[in-house]
């Protein structure tokens, strides 16, 4: 059982609603390579957006390594294919196969019963809510600067 004073931590409440979440996202990714990294350039690579392995990193906060590591597994699947940039021969584009496309759409789908499950105590508006708010502070889509950089703002 919990105290007021704990029950009222914002660190305390956040993690235990993301313990309970990425418990039951780790069964849905298991067996996608990457797991939660591989979903998130998964998830990029089928929005028909075609970017650099570099400027997708960027934007996911990884590093370019671990970055081009994931992407291999991705592609060794069928998942993702690189093609040349035709702006630059230097970078590679990617994007999602068919295969990649379908494998998506099912887990996008197994990920979204995992959140209506998390969330089931809310209603709906209230998830909406709470799923828009937290895309804010983690995108900072009210003062335009990068999402990425929101992590790094945040050293203790």
């Amino acid at each position: 059982m919990t105290t007021p004073a704990v029950e009222s931590d914002l660190g305390w409440a956040l993690g235990v609603v993301f313990r309970g979440y990425v418990r039951a996202a780790e069964e849905v990714l298991a067996d996608l390579p990457g797991g939660p990294r591989g979903y998130q350039v998964l998830a990029s690579a089928t929005t028909g957006e075609s970017c650099s392995q570099q400027v997708l990193a960027h934007r996911l906060g990884l590093d370019k390594t671990v970055m081009t590591y994931l992407i291999d597994d991705l592609e060794r699947s069928g998942l993702v294919e690189r093609r040349p940039d035709p702006a630059d021969r230097r970078a590679r584009l990617l994007s999602a196969t068919e295969t990649g496309l379908a494998r998506f759409a099912e887990t996008a789908e197994a990920l979204r019963r995992v959140e209506e499950h998390v969330l089931a105590p809310l209603a709906a508006q209230e998830r909406d809510l709470l799923r828009d708010l937290l895309r804010k502070l983690a995108t900072r889509q009210d003062d335009g600067s990068n999402p990425c950089a929101a992590v790094d703002e945040i050293q203790c």
